[in-house]
């Protein structure tokens, strides 16, 4: 053996009680688990002592956007800080390829517009070495990495590249060569399939992403595919034409995995959440609702407004260059027009909405932007444009979306027929950092709140994303699975404040979040973290590619 674990207290993913154990590990497997002292190493065998640590499978994030920030960041930070070992990009219709050439900028303003990305990173970071999905895998194939990467076939570029972007229906001959890259990029080792429906997905100028001028017979022609190889999940951003009685039948008539985006508990529609449970759960099919263990909070500003594009004048904004956004907020025709519907939409946000970081509106920091508009005689909507406006600096408003009851959420989180995901790490970088979203269930949910046992959290981070996901050989530790684990403290795992870091292609800022009590990290079992300190230069991380049931 190379490798040897002990005095371990293993939880091994599956749900089954925590258990004193040793786990050896070889060739990058797993190659026994067995009860202390009952294994005999080598002499050039390395033993660490885990002191009692909790040792669990490496977590596996299934809803990630990492699909630009691989290209710059083999380290794929800072989700590799938090115990993930695996994660799964090219979520919600979303990615970088395949692209033309002369569709890049498209491509790279959707990812600015839907996911919050900045256009300097993407247009300093890409490296473009790929034109096709499979050319696109290979490139992650050969890059190092810290941790394994698997890629969805995005529906929005997949689109543009056999449309050639145009905003309509795709004829039969265009859908037949659209399944024909779906059956190339399965067989290239894509885990799937992604579209999105999402009203609120306005991308390159404002217009709505390419998959959203899709018929649903489309999305049904492009899974169809899937079901004739025997592999692939598929994913889904709900909008219209598509929710969960379309997940079933999608689920049954091609006999695969649909997972969806996103079920978040609402403030103002309380018990909704889990009524959509029971309704989904009502029908047929391996369907699997994602939702979210934090609450969804963004820092937006005027300049990238992306949480309004759902709104019609708000779209006006995002067709627009960022520098030119703000004369469309001075100009009082567009206000009139703007101010009824944001106000109406955004109703039940106005108190959870504040400034947060500001160069000018100190006084302002920490208010609630309905009760500061009040006492200045003007509309949260009008006060938000002004104080961006007067500000030489970016103003930072802080935006409660969703999510923010405890009590339903840890309802979700309690329901096993839900799916934890919707880190949506790689995106939103400047707006927010969920990536941290394990180690917040850990310290959050199991110690503080005892929502869940210690058990079942490692479950939803491992063993249950491994299965609906279709990961081989991962998500359990287990004799022959790959050696993907983590080592961590129950008492002090959990998550640091909240930074701004200036480290991204072409100078771009992001929000991080550090971890606390993550000690060890083994991914195909070669040490990436020791001590609480991630090792430098470790790239010991593979391209996850789909399996059958």
């Amino acid at each position: 053996m190379d490798l040897l674990l002990r005095q371990a207290s293993l939880i091994d993913g599956t749900g089954a009680p925590a258990r004193p154990a040793e786990v050896a590990v070889s060739g990058g497997r797993v190659v026994a688990v067995a009860a202390p002292g009952e294994l005999t190493p080598a002499a050039e065998t390395e033993i660490v002592d885990l002191g009692g640590l909790t040792l669990a499978p490496g977590f596996i994030d299934v809803h990630t956007h990492y699909d630009a920030q691989i290209l710059w960041d083999g380290d794929l930070t800072p989700s590799s800080w938090h115990g993930v070992t695996s994660v799964i990009m090219g979520n919600c219709g979303f990615g970088v390829a395949p692209t033309r050439p002369e569709h890049r900028d498209t491509i790279m303003r959707i990812l600015e517009n839907v996911e919050g990305m900045s256009l300097d990173a993407l247009d300093s970071g890409i490296d473009w070495c790929f034109e096709t999905f499979p050319e696109y895998l290979a490139a992650l194939d050969a890059r190092p990495k810290r941790l394994n990467v698997g890629a969805f076939l995005g529906h929005s570029p997949l689109r543009a590249f056999v449309t050639g972007g145009e905003e309509r229906v795709a004829t039969p001959e265009e859908i037949k060569r659209m399944r024909e890259i779906v059956r190339e990029a399965l067989d290239a080792g894509a885990l799937g399939f992604s579209t999105s429906r999402q009203p609120a997905h306005q991308g390159a100028y404002g217009r709505p992403v390419p998959s959203r001028f899709a018929e649903v017979s489309e999305v049904y022609e492009l899974v169809s595919v899937l079901g004739e190889l025997g592999r692939g999940v598929v994913q889904v951003s709900i909008g219209p034409g598509l929710f969960v009685d379309q997940f079933s039948e999608l689920a049954t008539r091609y006999n695969v995995p649909v997972t969806w985006t996103a079920l978040v508990a609402r403030a103002d529609k309380p018990g909704a959440a889990l009524r959509t449970v029971e309704r989904g759960a009502a029908l047929p099919g391996e369907v699997y609702p994602q939702i979210a263990c934090r609450p969804i909070v963004m820092q937006i500003t005027m300049d990238d407004p992306v949480p309004l594009a759902e709104i019609d004048e708000w779209k006006e904004v995002l067709a627009r260059p960022r520098a030119e956004r703000a004369d469309l907020y001075r100009d009082q025709t567009w206000r009139d027009r703007a101010r009824p519907a944001t106000l109406a939409a955004w109703s039940h946000r106005w108190p959870k909405i504040d400034v947060e970081e500001t160069g000018a509106h100190h006084d302002a920091v920490g208010i609630p932007l309905d009760r500061l508009a009040a006492e200045r005689g003007t509309t949260p909507f009008d006060l938000m444009l002004d104080l961006a406006l007067g500000d030489t600096e970016l103003t930072r408003f802080r935006v409660v979306l969703d999510n923010d009851g405890d009590a339903e959420v840890g309802d979700l989180l309690a329901d096993r027929r839900t799916l934890l995901g919707l880190s949506d790490a790689g995106a939103h970088a400047s707006q927010l950092c969920d990536a941290c979203y394990s180690t917040h269930l850990l310290g959050h949910w199991v110690r503080e709140r005892g929502v869940l046992s210690l058990e079942d959290a490692v479950w939803r981070l491992t063993g249950q994303p491994a299965q609906a996901f279709r990961v081989a050989e991962r998500g359990l530790v287990q004799e022959g699975f790959h050696a993907d684990l983590v080592a961590f403290d129950p008492a002090t795992v959990g998550t640091t404040p909240v930074e701004r870091v200036r480290d991204q292609p072409g100078g771009a800022d992001r929000l991080v979040v550090r971890s606390t009590g993550i000690e060890y990290v083994w991914v195909n079992g070669v040490a990436t973290r020791t001590a609480g300190k991630d090792l430098p230069d470790a790239a010991p991380g593979r391209l996850l590619r789909a399996r059958t049931a």
